[in-house]
């Protein structure tokens, strides 16, 4: 089960550490934090909320003020790299550019990130921000508001599920 993987990789890892660290990995997410802290580890709903929102903003921070540089290097250095980035790059324009038409820019990465599915969240919404040129502080606004609201989501959803069971 996906919970019990992190548990193993993070066993001799304090909770709070290894909640926090899932909420930074890419995929991952706030979507695998905040079943690990709440089901794995038991921690409280407002300590984990907090962790998970707060691990999954950083690396969404950092994306947004390097991956410009950083893809424009790796792609001019290593043909792997020029292949990967064409390839992320044009799955999240396709992904992202028809909500930004209908919605607005600022609403669709709101919910682009706000809505925990597979391949959506603050990674890839750091991407997006990216490639339409949204500048940073809207960028970083808009994934905030929609990592506040995935969080809300995956917490409700896990407390309701693990009361089931």
């Amino acid at each position: 089960m996906f919970t019990l993987d992190y548990l193993m990789i993070f066993k001799n890892t304090p909770p709070e550490l290894a909640t926090f660290l899932v909420a930074m990995l890419p995929i991952a997410e706030l979507r695998g934090a905040i079943p690990v802290g709440l089901v794995g580890f038991d921690l409280p709903i407002w300590v984990v909320y907090i962790i998970a929102v707060t691990g999954n903003l950083i690396p969404a921070f950092f994306l947004l003020l390097y991956l410009h540089p950083v893809a424009k290097w790796l792609r001019s250095r290593s043909n792997f790299f020029d292949r990967f980035f064409s390839w992320l790059f044009k799955r999240t324009r396709h992904r992202f550019s028809a909500r930004a038409e209908k919605y607005g820019v600022f609403i669709s990465l709101v919910t682009f990130v706000a809505i925990p599915l597979p391949i959506t969240g603050a990674w890839t919404g750091s991407v997006a921000a990216y490639l339409f040129g949204i500048p940073f502080k809207r960028s970083m606004a808009a994934i905030t508001i929609g990592v506040l609201i995935a969080g809300l989501i995956v917490t409700v959803t896990t407390v309701g599920l693990s009361a089931i069971f």
